[in-house]
């Protein structure tokens, strides 16, 4: 009786602790993600440092046996590129969107995402129209997103131009993943292996379509920049160790807990996101901005509650499915993000 209490209380703190280190994590990344890109501010080269750690990470990790993945192989990769690709752009607009805009801002474009999802299902995949409570929570978040852009202060083209190319990233990134990346088979970490690898490819393209490399090597020239400035240092390390942690901490919460229980999980996160960014610094919304983004975020709770079915096996394993696809780029934003913010 005692061993099995004693067992019982391990599995619990050791649950606990995924959790709360899952939490953490989510909550600070999207925070620490700006405060990178404000202290080194080269999008490009910090979102590839940012692959280049997870990846790193996932293949140093799988030789020790710490965790298992799938082997790289050029067929598999050939099929996955297209998936990649649209997962780097979600990433790199998330990225200059945090670089024009406050976090608050990506908060209530991310939050937007259910609504065009619906719109998506409906009308490209013949899912059935939402139900009225599913209707609601939408509109409550469209009109909390509607209320926080009426009354932004800090609006600019550029950093909304960035907002609306995230939203439809991210829109395609979660339902292109759903019918392409789940047939291949890849376990949880030969899915990180090959999104950040093939992104990582893929980086250099970006930095010469957006001339990026341009500013890079000219700070490297005159030997500008905060490139070993131990503040832009701190902040870039940062940006990557927590871009690698959430995948492992988020990944392992999946296992180790509910699909609802992680849901609700992720939307604690938001709050504390919006509470952190409030708290550490003064780029966040107007008093009746956060209102609003409340708002959105409240409809967001209210759309997992009428999403979320009776606790039968097929349907936590569909929520399971689906929050997969919701959070890879928040746990990767590296997030910003998500990996996360991503």
């Amino acid at each position: 009786m005692s061993t099995v209490r004693f067992d019982s209380t391990t599995k619990y703190y050791a649950t606990s602790s995924l959790v709360v280190g899952y939490a953490l994590c989510s909550s600070l990344l999207a925070v620490i993600n700006k405060f990178a890109i404000t202290k080194f501010n080269y999008p490009g080269l910090l979102t590839a440092l940012q692959y280049l750690t997870s990846a790193l990470g996932v293949w140093v990790l799988g030789k020790f046996g710490t965790l298992h993945h799938d082997p790289f192989t050029l067929d598999i990769a050939k099929k996955f590129l297209p998936a990649a690709f649209v997962f780097y752009l979600a990433i790199f607009t998330n990225t200059n969107l945090l670089r024009h805009a406050n976090v608050d801002t990506f908060i209530v474009f991310r939050s937007l995402t259910p609504l065009l999802v619906a719109i998506a299902d409906t009308s490209f995949r013949r899912q059935p129209c939402p139900s009225k409570l599913t209707f609601l929570s939408l509109v409550i978040i469209l009109g909390g997103a509607v209320g926080y852009v009426a009354t932004d202060s800090a609006f600019t083209l550029t950093a909304y131009s960035w907002a609306f190319a995230y939203l439809v990233t991210i829109t395609t990134e979660m339902v292109y993943i759903k019918h392409m990346v789940m047939n291949l088979g890849l376990n949880t970490w030969g899915f990180v292996l090959y999104n950040n690898l093939l992104s990582l490819m893929m980086a250099p393209i970006f930095w010469v379509l957006t001339g990026e490399y341009r500013e890079v090597f000219d700070a490297l020239g005159a030997n500008a920049g905060n490139w070993f400035e131990p503040v832009a240092f701190t902040a870039v390390s940062l940006s990557c160790l927590f871009g690698l942690l959430i995948s492992f901490f988020g990944f392992a919460a999946r296992r180790a807990i509910s699909a609802t229980a992680f849901t609700v999980t992720g939307v604690v996160n938001k709050f504390l996101t919006v509470v952190i960014n409030v708290l550490i610094w003064d780029k966040h919304a107007t008093p009746f901005g956060l209102v609003c983004l409340l708002f959105t975020l409240a409809g967001g709770v209210l759309y997992q509650q009428s999403v979320t079915g009776p606790p039968r096996e097929s349907t936590a394993s569909k929520q399971t499915n689906d929050q997969n696809e919701d959070d890879d780029v928040e746990q990767n934003q590296s997030v910003p993000g998500k990996l996360a913010s991503k």
